[in-house]
């Protein structure tokens, strides 16, 4: 096939994500499911609250008891039960009588109102069990009473398909009696670091070698993107070497993310393996760092060669493979959010390529501030390390000044959140 010299990032993005799909569902352990994708409805097996309960410490009691109640004329009730959370009270209470109830509590069936302790008067005793208390105002019907099946009913689902199980949510979901939850697989990426001159850290390198750092940071990357990275071993720059691992790797994992090899070097081999044992679909993007991107589709796997260069690797699947791979867990479609922040300092403009300036964004008493860092080198992740966005420089020679407006993506920020 024709695949073409350069697209832009919106084509890349778009290819990698019509080239996956959500993928199977599995049932996991309430806790395994935090930060995943719900794959089908939890439903409710009873009311949540089971039955109507106290919101407060406080007293027990019918509103029309102490409806006319005022600091004028208040109202006595004697304590007749003490109902503690866990505990519950079935007896009837005549006109002048209350039951002390502690929060979490049910509520007598004769009660509609609980009054919190705080503005009750002691007038014999301390509250307590036998105790004379006085209240001196109203209290409206269903006051601090959380009612049966406030939050949901039996049979009702608490979270529903396609919705992301939140710390709050499993807590949540828990009280439905659910303990076990269907939500979409995590992705198994293989990570394949490409150079004969890399080692392993922590190996001393030799004359003329480097440590492997990318493939911990693309594991990184494919970690905080919910997926399942594995490193694989180094592969040499040969086409023998790489195709074999390649071919291996796509029948083992459901996403395969290599990193150098991607140029058109006398040594860069990734376009023509993928090429040779399946489907090309991209070679380069219009993007600084990053433009050598290689894509394509072998034995039913996507394939995604990122440059060598780690601020360039970095910004290549943030960008690029991170949607995909948040689409094969069932997430919706989306951005990191972007906000628009002024200059810090001049920044002159030498490629027509958009690129992505690694800095930083702060809020100041003039506003939002962007100050990209002093390395742009694409061979550098320290400034990756300390930024928490990237400014965008459209396509074209236009330079910014300080002052001028810039987009910013938020990198610390997830997918189609609005931040502030």
């Amino acid at each position: 096939m024709t695949v073409a010299e350069m697209i832009s990032l919106e084509e890349a993005q778009q290819l990698v994500l019509s080239s996956v799909k959500p993928m199977h569902t599995e049932t996991v352990s309430l806790l395994d499911a935090v930060g995943r994708i719900a794959a089908t409805d939890v439903i409710s097996d009873i009311n949540v609250s089971p039955f109507d309960h106290a919101a407060m410490d406080g007293f027990a009691l019918r509103s029309a008891q102490v409806a006319g109640a005022s600091s004028e004329q208040p109202v006595q009730l004697r304590v007749i039960a003490e109902v503690a959370a866990g505990d519950f009270f079935d007896g009837e209470a005549a006109e002048g009588e209350c039951v002390r109830i502690m929060t979490g509590a049910p509520v007598p069936a004769w009660a509609d109102t609980v009054v919190k302790y705080e503005i009750v008067r002691n007038v014999e005793g301390d509250g307590r069990l036998g105790s004379l208390v006085e209240f001196s105002a109203p209290s409206e019907p269903y006051s601090n009473i959380r009612l049966a099946g406030e939050e949901a009913k039996v049979g009702e689902p608490v979270v529903t398909a396609g919705e992301l199980i939140s710390s709050a949510g499993a807590g949540f979901v828990a009280s439905c009696g659910a303990v076990e939850v269907s939500v979409y697989a995590r992705p198994r990426v293989g990570i394949i670091a490409i150079g004969s001159e890399l080692v392993e850290p922590p190996a001393v390198p030799g004359p003329g070698k480097i440590r492997n750092s990318n493939s911990y940071a693309m594991a990184a990357c494919a970690q905080a993107a919910g997926a399942i990275p594995v490193i694989l071993p180094i592969v040499e720059d040969t086409l023998e070497a790489l195709t074999a691992a390649v071919d291996q790797a796509t029948r083992e994992y459901d996403f395969v993310v290599t990193t150098g090899g991607a140029s058109n070097g006398d040594f860069d081999f990734i376009k023509p393996v993928v090429e040779q044992l399946g489907e090309l679909k991209m070679t380069s993007v219009n993007m600084r760092p990053g433009k050598a991107q290689t894509f394509g589709i072998v034995n039913g796997t996507p394939v995604f060669g990122l440059p060598g260069n780690p601020a360039a690797a970095y910004c290549g699947f943030e960008l690029i493979i991170r949607p995909g791979l948040r689409k094969m867990q069932g997430f919706p479609e989306g951005s990191r959010p972007v906000l628009k922040a002024a200059m810090a300092k001049d920044q002159r403009k030498k490629d027509p390529r958009r690129i992505f300036l690694r800095g930083t964004l702060e809020r100041t008493a003039d506003g939002l501030v962007f100050t990209p860092a002093k390395n742009q080198s694409s061979g550098s992740f320290g400034a990756i390390q300390r930024a928490n966005c990237m400014g965008v420089m459209p396509e074209g020679l236009e330079s910014k000044k300080a002052g001028d407006l810039i987009d910013c993506i938020l990198l610390d920020v997830p997918e189609n959140a609005f931040p502030l």
